[in-house]
């Protein structure tokens, strides 16, 4: 199970958002954040754009539940997606670099892809 959720995570990476939607319904924030940045073919290694993303999703009241992810246990392959999120641990008293759960539905997919930097 744990090899099958490494997997997904990793392909997570290179897929669009409706790509990883199929995959299951929720997500992690940051997958999602690394999605949409490939769907507008933009980086997503900068902590502080991801930071921004977050106060965009929680003050557009999209349904988000905070969760501690470690990216070594989530399977992340690939040495950014490490350091981004233990950047984004060590500021855990800011909202904004939690990571947190996403239902990918119709909404919260307007949602997403209404935000601009």
């Amino acid at each position: 199970m744990w090899l099958q959720n490494a997997k997904s995570r990793f392909l997570a990476e290179k897929m669009s958002l409706d790509e990883i939607r199929k995959k299951v319904i929720f997500h992690n924030s940051v997958d999602v954040w690394i999605a949409t940045c490939a769907e507008r073919n933009t980086s997503w290694t900068n902590p502080e754009d991801y930071k921004k993303f977050i106060d965009y999703l929680l003050k557009n009241n999209l349904n988000l539940k905070a969760f501690n992810l470690c990216a070594h246990e989530a399977g992340a392959t690939e040495d950014d997606k490490v350091k981004f999120t233990e950047v984004l641990a060590e500021t855990k008293e800011d909202p904004n670099s939690l990571t947190y759960t996403i239902k990918l539905n119709d909404a919260a997919l307007d949602v997403i892809r209404s935000y601009t930097v």
